[in-house]
């Protein structure tokens, strides 16, 4: 709790705080009449788009902090001062980069040597803005995969406008140039693994029954050069209720492992191993498992819930590891990598390896450190990597040939620093820190633990402006996910702290169930039937800070996307009293329709099946099913992107929509390129950030 937790709230508060307790009963939606603003692209729909944004646009740039903001972000996401991060692959460091010249980016490379001496001598690759003009598309990047051990042929991967679906050219870095006839896919969401020179692993849109009904390849194909992809022989299929299914190589130094997966539900995986004949034998291990690959002969496997072998419980959280080969024959001879405590669990992303060790990214009590792991004389032996405290850390890039390793450190008031180690951990050396891009000079982190209305303990961390008084007076952004299993760690960002805390506003993550910060368990604790666990602990911290004067609901505001736009919309119809400003982000709001809905079939595993007795605990919380036109909401600010080909812009489209119809003020912005991310080059996304701080000062300051 905060400091100031133990005082008696004024009678406004008390009010506020007890509302809590009160069940909301909107009316029912018998049909839905915007059904129409679900096609993307359908004239209506699009000319309806436009009216919304003219209107909100006209509203927010006029907004006095909005051309300061904008110009402000652009500078500092153009600068030359930002952290080239580095891909390892072989003797080479890639990277992709976008500035001020180059808005949609420049993919390149140098040596491993030049890149630690700080050299800015890049060897360009591929220019996306010279290509897309050449082209005439809006090419977005999206990422490469290369042949080993050369990795001199590359699957380059193009979207247009920033969809997830992707157009995959097949690049030689060598020649500088894609590959005449080479691998080809048309637009689509696609899988491609590297086997050798002339064969891939391919999953992608074969036609009809080639996908699930999430929208992912169903079945992978044996794809030789100079065959039609069509005609290439199928080696494993999925079930088109799975989320989706292919195969892939894989290696533990030199040995190579073809791996075939399905995953029945987004959460659970069945693994495959192949051999040279075809001839595919399952991995037995839980399906709610994770297969993290093989490291000196030792699969490793996470566990997302406990499990009995042999005899022996192995609990939910930990590391295992056994012999591969003999796994496959029957043994069942697991040793404890890393095993969770009350307080300290692997993350998510938390595994990673060099030639001779495995690196582990934890959380302890949601802040990072690593360790280093060797396999010696047929056992594990572990030790810490000396790091910096009280921040977050993530795994950057890793070799398998040589000990080098990157790791970045960042906390709230921290900027990023990059770190490499060149031996595994051993030693580590800090390569390059992001500039102060805003003056933390006199602000405080503090991180507060809050008791939920279940009476489950959860965490947030406040960071305070400089000047701060606990009056309840000033403008604070309170920001949640809670899903998935991802974690909201501290970070440093330069348009918080430029945009909120530098003009005197609070910053607040809060780390509520649904999320990782405590390991599986913690995400499960807000599944399904569980999911207003996330919200009851979000509604917690808004309260607490109310209590604890360090703001009252009318500067208070909330932020979230994706997953948390789903949070916040939940918040904007559970809660509207405790909030004066909410932003949602590219969300899920109709929850009835989500899973028919683009990729939307693959979340089931997170929200349930609104087609099933499962819309009994949905609809309780779906926002655009409860919706009141007799409710005072805040002026809320939508916005979403014509592009997002993953969470459907008509969640946002809707919704806004219905609140208008019933009366309701709000703001809504529709990027018409730009994917998920909601943009697709640093002008666009500079543009987007400053439209909501102006938005959030707009309304929450005197």
């Amino acid at each position: 709790m905060t400091a100031c937790s133990n005082e008696a709230p004024n009678a406004g508060e008390a009010e506020i705080l007890a509302e809590s307790e009160v069940e909301p009963s909107p009316p029912a939606l018998a049909e839905d009449p915007y059904l129409w603003l679900e096609e993307v692209e359908g004239e209506r729909a699009l000319s309806w788009v436009e009216d919304q944004n003219t209107a909100s646009l006209g509203y927010l740039e006029a907004l006095p902090p909005f051309q300061p903001l904008f110009e402000r972000n652009l500078e500092i996401y153009n600068s030359d001062e930002r952290i080239p991060r580095p891909g390892l692959r072989g003797g080479h460091v890639f990277n992709f980069w976008k500035d001020a010249d180059h808005t949609r980016g420049l993919w390149r490379r140098m040596t491993l040597e030049r890149y630690l001496a700080r050299s800015a001598e890049w060897e360009i690759l591929l220019d996306i803005d010279a290509l897309a003009e050449a082209e005439g598309e809006d090419w977005v990047w999206k990422g490469s995969s290369c042949l080993r051990p050369e990795y001199r042929l590359c699957l380059v991967n193009l979207s247009r406008g920033g969809a997830d679906a992707t157009v995959v050219r097949e690049f030689d870095v060598e020649a500088g140039d894609f590959v005449a006839d080479g691998f080809y896919l048309p637009e689509a969401k696609s899988s491609l693994s590297w086997l050798d020179e002339n064969t891939v692993f391919v999953g992608t849109d074969f036609g009809d029954g080639s996908l699930t009904e999430s929208g992912y390849p169903r079945l992978s194909r044996l794809w030789r050069r100079g065959e039609a992809v069509e005609n290439a022989p199928v080696v494993f299929e999925g079930e088109t209720t799975d989320v989706s299914a292919g195969a892939y190589r894989t290696w533990d130094g030199d040995v190579p492992y073809d791996i075939a997966y399905r995953t029945p539900g987004f959460f659970t995986r069945h693994s495959f191993l192949l051999d040279d004949g075809g001839e595919r034998r399952r991995i037995e291990i839980p399906d709610d498992a994770v297969f993290r690959g093989v490291h000196k002969g030792q699969m490793l496997v996470s566990l997302r819930s406990d499990w009995d072998v042999a005899g022996k419980t192995f609990l939910q959280g930990s590391l295992l590891s056994v012999d591969f080969n003999r796994f496959m024959a029957g043994a069942r001879e697991f040793q404890v990598v890393f095993e969770p405590s009350a307080t300290v669990f692997l993350s998510r992303a938390g595994v990673g390896s060099t030639r001779d060790y495995l690196i582990l990214n934890l959380l302890d009590d949601v802040v990072s450190r690593l360790m280093r792991f060797e396999w010696v004389d047929g056992k594990w032996t572990g030790e810490k990597i000396e790091t910096e405290a009280n921040g977050s850390i993530a795994l950057v890039a890793a070799s398998d040939e040589t000990n080098d390793f990157f790791f970045n450190y960042e906390s709230f008031l921290r900027p990023d620093t990059l770190y490499h180690s060149p031996d595994g951990g051993k030693t580590v050396v800090a390569k390059q820190s992001l500039p102060e891009f805003f003056d933390a000079d006199g602000m405080d982190v503090q991180q507060h633990f809050v008791e939920s209305k279940d009476g489950t303990r959860v965490p947030y961390f406040l960071v305070l402006p400089k000047g701060f008084v606990a009056d309840g007076s000033t403008p604070t952004l309170m920001y949640g996910y809670g899903g998935y299993q991802i974690s909201r760690t501290p970070s440093y960002s330069a348009t918080v702290g430029h945009s909120w805390l530098a003009r005197g506003g609070a910053y607040v993550v809060a780390n509520i169930r649904g999320g990782g910060e405590y390991g599986p368990a913690w995400h499960q604790a807000a599944q399904k039937e569980n999911k207003q666990r996330s919200y009851d602990d979000f509604i917690a911290v808004g309260e607490d800070l109310v209590r604890g004067k360090v703001t009252r609901p009318g500067h208070l505001g909330i932020r979230g996307g994706s997953n948390g736009g789903l949070l916040t919309g939940v918040m904007l119809t559970q809660r509207p009293d405790l909030w004066g400003a909410v932003v949602v982000q590219v969300p899920l709001l109709d929850m009835k329709r989500f899973n028919q809905l683009l990729a939307g079939a693959s979340w089931m595993a997170e929200y349930g099946d609104p087609d099933t007795d499962d819309w009994e605990f949905i609809k309780a919380y779906s926002p655009y099913h409860n919706l009141d036109p007799q409710a005072k909401y805040p002026k809320a600010f939508f916005t979403t992107s014509t592009r997002d080909d993953r969470v459907h812009p008509a969640h946002a489209r809707k919704m806004v929509a219905r609140m208008a119809e019933m009366g309701h003020d709000l703001l809504y912005f529709e990027n018409t390129v730009g994917g998920h991310a909601g943009a697709s080059d640093n002008t666009q996304a500079a543009r987007n950030e400053a439209l909501i701080y102006s938005y959030l000062w707009d309304q929450l300051s005197e």
